[in-house]
């Protein structure tokens, strides 16, 4: 009886021993599975860092080629801010030209109007220089024209005083003389009487034609210096 409960008793330990065998199998192959899951956990977590490597060296160049374009950026805009400081700058310049452009303009304006004005009265001038040039050529020619005419009348008061000297002062002196004898001596024929009263007569006539051509010759002069006169008016 013993006998047979030792053999059962081994039966039950051997299966407990079969059992535990194959749960022991069965944790192998479990730990077999579990150890290729974290194997391929494990491969999947060297992929993720691979990556995650990857992704971080280009998250780092990323950020360097923002920092990049944030430093070029700040050197834009330094270089945006001095442009537009030099468009301000060169844009007051501007207005301080165009004020001054202006200014020369308008000067040049008031600087015409001046010459327009000093070129009228210029030509003002110049007019009234030839007018009084004008009045002085004719005033010259008038001038000489009473040159001339004094002249004629000149010669005319001597061609009046030669014939009077000569002219009239001979007939005169014949009948002064035939007077005196008439009037100091005795003339005893009516033959002397008549020949002195001839001389006498003679005399009369000679001074009576020198007379008349000497009124003539005054009428001469005087008709010249009327038109003279008429001439000098128009």
């Amino acid at each position: 009886m013993k006998k047979r409960f030792r053999k059962e008793a081994l039966i039950l330990v051997n299966k407990e021993l079969a059992f535990q065998n194959l749960e022991k199998e069965k944790r192998a192959a479990e730990l077999i599975i579990a150890n290729k899951e974290l194997v391929f956990q494990n491969q999947e977590k060297e992929k993720r860092a691979a990556e995650l490597i990857i992704a971080n060296k280009e998250l780092v160049f990323q950020n360097q080629e923002k920092e990049n374009r944030a430093a070029e950026l700040i050197i834009a805009n330094k270089e945006l801010a001095f442009q537009n400081q030099e468009k301000e700058k060169r844009a007051a310049e501007l207005i301080i030209a165009n004020k001054e452009l202006l200014f020369q303009n308008k000067e040049k304006e008031n600087r015409a109007a001046e010459l327009i004005i000093a070129n009228e009265e210029l030509a003002f001038q110049n007019q009234e220089k030839e007018n009084r040039a004008a009045e002085l050529i004719a005033a010259n020619l008038e001038l000489k024209k009473a040159e001339e005419y004094q002249i004629e009348y000149i010669k005319g008061l001597e061609e009046m005083m030669f014939m009077t000297s000569h002219k009239v002062r001979q007939p005169i002196a014949n009948i002064l003389g035939l007077s005196y004898l008439l009037h100091h001596q005795s003339i005893n024929s009516p033959d002397d009487l008549k020949e002195s009263l001839d001389y006498i007569k003679q005399s009369a006539l000679s001074l009576d034609t020198f007379t008349k051509e000497l009124t003539q010759f005054i009428f001469n002069l005087g008709e010249k210096g009327k038109l003279y006169l008429n001439k000098t008016a128009s």
